[in-house]
């Protein structure tokens, strides 16, 4: 979903919608054993009025048998529905979960924006869960509803005025738990944005403990994540307090109808307008009521959290693209040429530049941000403010993103590697498990990286290849980009954490790897830029310098205080 994506109404629709058979299956069976169970105080009234008071061990008999036909046949539907339910909640919570998954990874991103990774984790998993539970609430709402109705009509056959004030009584106290969810609805939001907020920030911190360490800040990191969490924590108490009021006013209002259901049935017992056996009915009918009333209060719960959460699943769902759609497509085959024209974004102004299929660029700048820019601008995760960037003569503004990433391949600095093997993490950046990797294993260098580990290529890594130091997850993530081939290749700092040799090693096997390619190095290396066909200088966000590189040491000043600092 993009633009004009769900509401938090929709979300819950279609998270119900999608179970309908799941849902109206365990209804089904719950309002069968709602039924049986409100047969048993009324079977329990004939037994005191047609066995008992007779003396009839036959007539005892035969409706002990009936009341144990009663209790197995609830005992079954009971058992079967919750499973049933259960099973509706957990398929409707993956289903939400595959929905932000493909909205998160769509190609026209803007999902993340303002959002960390740890909060998006959050509303996947806390957030899609509360509402799959609003699917399973559903049915024990329907069953609830079919325990008042037979309760009605079996006090309507006992007594006009039992039933008459079931009916009646009824409707406002449904009435009055849905304006009692109110607070609990809006503070569930709450609740939840503050977890959401406390978990991106604690996956922060551990995903940088060691640099946090390094640098000494791990008080401040830890009052940080403190100030958060607490936080969080006041949030959650304020929801529990919500539902714990929410509860209990639920129950002090049923109470209190069942209470006067009671009084009204005994004082017409006393009458003698109905029998002690329909008294004992009514008695145990008003009993009975406290379940399908507490199902209620529970589902009246679920659902504003459920509607709570679902508005938060809408917002991610309906997030803005961060590029429009693209209608064209890429030249086939795609040769390689680029042209930037007054390219202006963020620390970037006015760039112009032209690189010819197979070059074999560098493109130095001093400011991240202007790098970062231009990365994110070439990958076409962002479209430039002013200017156009095109691709053998065609505009990327005009190409689908998908397009531009199957053509132009951003391998970006700070690149994460998966909890898999070597082997599989090189092979990601390919089309398939056929593809030869020996060449870009040898090219970057991580072939030795694969010799060093107890498995070879086939060595499972940990999360984010925390397993390897900082030079072979470099190592491998360039690995994982040149085995993808693609005619146009970014690479952004690829070996700031390898030694000076096996950088010089990389340079040179690097360039013949990607011979007739073309190749772009965003990087301050000496040892690439050395190996390039030119280097562009971004001084200012604006092109300030093209030339070879030991020109431009030799001659600029402001470049060698860049790259021989």
């Amino acid at each position: 979903m993009l633009e004009g994506g769900p509401t938090g109404g929709h979300v819950l629709r279609r998270a119900i919608g999608s179970q309908r058979r799941r849902i109206a299956g365990a209804s089904l069976l719950g309002m069968t054993h709602q039924v049986c169970e409100a047969m048993v105080p009324v079977v329990i009234g004939v037994i005191i009025d047609e066995a008992v008071a007779t003396g009839s061990s036959g007539a005892l008999l035969r409706w002990l048998l009936v009341l144990a036909a009663l209790f197995f046949v609830l005992s079954n539907c009971y058992r079967t529905s919750a499973r049933i339910t259960d099973g509706a909640s957990e398929h409707a919570a993956h289903r939400i979960r595959l929905e932000l998954g493909t909205r998160v990874l769509h190609p026209r991103g803007g999902a993340d924006a303002g959002r960390l990774p740890g909060a998006l984790t959050s509303i996947a998993t806390g957030d899609a869960k509360r509402v799959g539970a609003v699917a399973a609430a559903l049915p024990y709402a329907v069953s609830a509803v079919a325990g008042l109705a037979i309760s009605a009509v079996t006090l309507l056959r006992i007594s006009v005025p039992l039933g008459l004030l079931i009916l009646l009584g009824v409707p406002p106290l449904l009435w009055l738990g849905h304006r009692i969810s109110r607070p609990l609805e809006r503070r569930s939001e709450v609740e939840q944005e503050h977890a959401a907020h406390a978990s991106g920030v604690a996956a922060d911190l551990v995903a940088g403990l060691r640099v946090l360490k390094g640098i000494g800040a791990e008080p401040a990191a830890v009052s940080r994540y403190r100030q958060t969490s607490q936080d969080s924590l006041a949030a959650a108490l304020r929801a529990a307090r919500s539902r714990a009021w929410h509860a209990g006013a639920v129950l002090c209002l049923t109470g209190i109808f069942i209470a006067v259901i009671g009084l009204v049935g005994a004082h017409l017992a006393i009458r003698g307008s109905i029998s002690v056996g329909d008294l004992v009915a009514a008695v145990g009918l008003a009993q009975f009521l406290l379940g399908p009333f507490q199902l209620l209060t529970y589902v009246s719960a679920e659902f504003a959290q459920g509607r709570a959460s679902a508005g938060r699943i809408a917002e991610v769902l309906a997030s803005p693209s961060a590029v429009p759609a693209g209608s064209a497509t890429p030249a086939q085959p795609v040769a390689g040429r680029l042209r930037l024209r007054g390219v202006t974004h963020g620390a970037l102004h006015g760039v112009d530049l032209d690189i010819e299929p197979g070059d074999f660029v560098g493109v130095v700048t001093k400011d991240p941000a202007a790098a970062t820019d231009l990365l994110l601008c070439l990958g076409r995760e962002l479209d430039p403010a002013e200017g156009e960037i095109e691709l053998d003569g065609v505009s990327l503004a005009s190409l689908d993103p998908d397009a531009v990433r199957g053509a132009i391949l951003v391998a970006h600095h700070d690149a994460d590697l998966f909890e898999s093997s070597l082997r599989d993490n090189v092979l990601a950046g390919t089309d398939g498990d056929t593809v030869d990797i020996e060449p870009a294993l040898s090219a970057s260098a991580a072939d030795d990286v694969a010799r060093a580990l107890p498995e070879g290529v086939d060595t499972m890594l940990t999360e984010r290849g925390r397993s390897l130091s900082g030079g072979q997850r470099q190592r491998v993530a360039l690995a994982r980009a040149l085995a993808g081939d693609p005619p146009v290749l970014v690479v952004h700092d690829p070996t700031t954490a390898v030694d000076t040799v096996t950088e010089s090693r990389i340079a040179a096997r690097l360039r013949e790897l990607r011979r007739d390619r073309t190749t772009i190095l965003v990087t301050t290396s000496p040892a690439l830029l050395a190996v390039t066909d030119r280097v562009v200088v971004l001084d200012g966000g604006t092109v300030s310098a093209d030339g070879r590189h030991p020109d431009l040491v030799a001659a600029d000043e402001a470049y060698r205080s860049v790259v021989l600092a």
